[in-house]
């Protein structure tokens, strides 16, 4: 059976990685959080308090950073220059800056120049993110657009955040930062978010984990 890749775009919180993993784990795939890479730009600029308008200095760490996937029985990790950095990308202050950094040209040229590379030495790939399917996979096999109301997402990631120790954020104050998020990500002037002329778009407010994964299950096997 022929090995595909997948494009899953879509805004924050709407799943794209947890249905990116279990498609993965399913057909023995690869998969690529890209979402990931930029939050490790993020959190090294951060913690070098490189700001994003300082051209030298994020150069020099787009020229040097390292970004590394390892799959365990744990599920997938993300190594940052050698360091496991899963957890701290995750954190709220890393959360609210992503958004200015990965909207940055020469942050989202040197990203997507890793992910293109990925998918050519790799058959059969999972890839989510905000562009996938426009910009760094344009030719992929099947493209998803996964939405999900404001409100059904940011309920998700307060449960997944209480679930991991993350945030002590409310229900409310994630709402209004997830619909912040929405519009920067939809306006920005660099990839803005929006769905691939030919992806299938699936709202899953109404829908549990299960009932996204065969929907795409059944479009994989049509691709096939």
């Amino acid at each position: 059976m022929k090995k595909i890749n997948i494009a899953i775009d879509g805004p924050a919180s709407s799943g794209k990685s947890t249905i990116a993993k279990r498609l993965a784990e399913r057909l023995n795939y690869v998969y690529l959080d890209t979402g990931a890479m930029y939050r490790c730009v993020t959190l090294l600029a951060l913690k070098g308090q490189v700001e994003a308008e300082n051209s030298p200095a994020l150069n020099d760490l787009l020229a040097s950073i390292d970004i590394q996937f390892e799959t365990d029985s744990e599920g997938q990790k993300i190594f940052l220059n050698g360091r496991d950095v899963t957890k701290a990308i995750r954190q709220d202050h890393v959360t609210q800056a992503v958004s200015a950094y990965s909207a940055i040209d020469r942050v989202r040229q040197a990203m997507v120049e890793r992910q293109q590379s990925w998918a050519r030495n790799h058959a059969g790939l999972v890839m989510d993110g905000r562009d996938i399917g426009t910009v760094v996979l344009p030719d992929a096999d099947l493209k998803i657009f996964l939405t999900a109301s404001a409100a059904v997402r940011a309920k998700r990631r307060f449960l997944e955040n209480q679930a991991k120790g993350l945030s002590e954020q409310t229900i409310e104050e994630l709402t209004e930062a997830i619909e912040a998020r929405d519009y920067y990500d939809a306006h920005r002037e660099n990839s803005p978010l929006k769905a691939a002329w030919d992806a299938i778009v699936i709202d899953s407010s109404d829908l549990n984990l299960d009932q996204v994964e065969e929907k795409i299950l059944s479009l994989i096997e049509e691709k096939e």
